[in-house]
């Protein structure tokens, strides 16, 4: 019996497979899960609080039937943003705040990044040692540490100020022409260790061959660093400065703690002082309406600084 000719040289059927699922829908999902553990805390403690903090500026408390008649809380509208954006006292701390920044914030940004290229640098000893030294003042509550200067600042108890007395210069370093920059100091002690350290774990990421690279084409260890370290630590620079402008407008500790020893501190002197004065006394609404305000300023300032920086980037 001879094979069929025609059915030899026929393709073998086709095997059906089963149905399957897109594997690109199944990986759809699988950021999200990534995404959920920072996500569900971002929305419990950040976007929820801003908005409860929104809804009640919204509201006002009044008072019904004379002096001692009974609260009753009514929708207000945006009568609260008009109150605070129409109070000086306000405004004046929002530009004293400012003017703060503009000074200490270079300053102590310019102290950081020098600190972190000496770490850095292949000449310098005991990196370990001076890495914790500098970073002890940020460990140290920042309640302490305003308690700790004011002592130094109190021209009772502060040898310094004494010594300085002595050598013919009294500086009232709680007096209200050097309150402010008496604040910088604290903030700019406290704050500069913790910036070292961003720049300098940025300095580490910085492949070794481009040093070697440059020594060997006769570059000295100040034009590495102006021409190769700096340039490259920008990004670090950028986020540091986004930290340092909201750690500005945020300006609390330290001046609440200056302000039980020093007249010179008002209130109002800062933002946030502001808001927590207004909250003490018991006008939530009000105090709300300048937190979401100070928030607003910040989430602009922050985003403007941003922008700037990366058009300098890209020229």
């Amino acid at each position: 019996m001879t094979a069929d000719p025609i059915a030899a040289t026929a393709p073998p059927p086709a095997q059906t497979t089963p149905a399957r699922v897109p594997a690109r829908r199944r990986r759809n999902w699988a950021p999200v899960f990534f995404l959920v553990p920072f996500f569900v805390p971002f929305i419990l403690f950040t976007l929820v609080p801003v908005g409860y903090a929104f809804y009640q500026s919204l509201l006002k408390t009044e008072r019904t039937g004379g002096t001692f008649g009974r609260k009753t809380t009514v929708f207000a509208g945006l009568d609260q943003y008009r109150e605070v954006l129409g109070d000086a006292e306000f405004l004046g701390s929002v530009g004293r705040v400012l003017v703060f920044g503009l000074v200490q914030i270079p300053v102590m940004l310019l102290l950081a990044l020098v600190l972190a290229l000496l770490l850095d640098s292949t000449v310098t000893r005991l990196k370990r040692f001076f890495r914790i030294a500098y970073f002890v003042p940020y460990g140290i509550p920042g309640v302490i540490a305003a308690l700790m200067w004011a002592f130094l600042y109190d021209p009772r108890l502060s040898p310094i100020v004494d010594l300085l007395d002595k050598a013919g210069s009294a500086p009232d370093f709680l007096g209200s022409s050097m309150m402010l920059w008496s604040i910088g100091n604290v903030v700019t002690w406290t704050y500069t260790g913790y910036n070292m350290l961003i720049i300098y774990a940025a300095l580490q990421a910085i492949p070794s061959d481009i040093y070697e690279a440059a020594r060997m084409d006769g570059a000295s260890e100040a034009t590495i660093a102006w021409r190769i370290k700096v340039p490259i630590l920008r990004p670090a620079l950028i986020l540091t400065g986004v930290f340092s402008i909201i750690g500005t407008l945020q300006l609390f500790t330290e001046p609440q703690v200056l302000r039980s020893i020093s007249t010179s501190v008002t209130s109002t002197y800062t933002p946030n002082l502001a808001a927590y004065s207004l909250a003490s006394a018991n006008n939530y609404s009000e105090a709300a309406a300048m937190s979401v305000t100070l928030a607003l300023a910040t989430f602009v300032l922050s985003f403007g600084f941003l922008k700037l920086t990366g058009r300098k980037a890209e020229s």
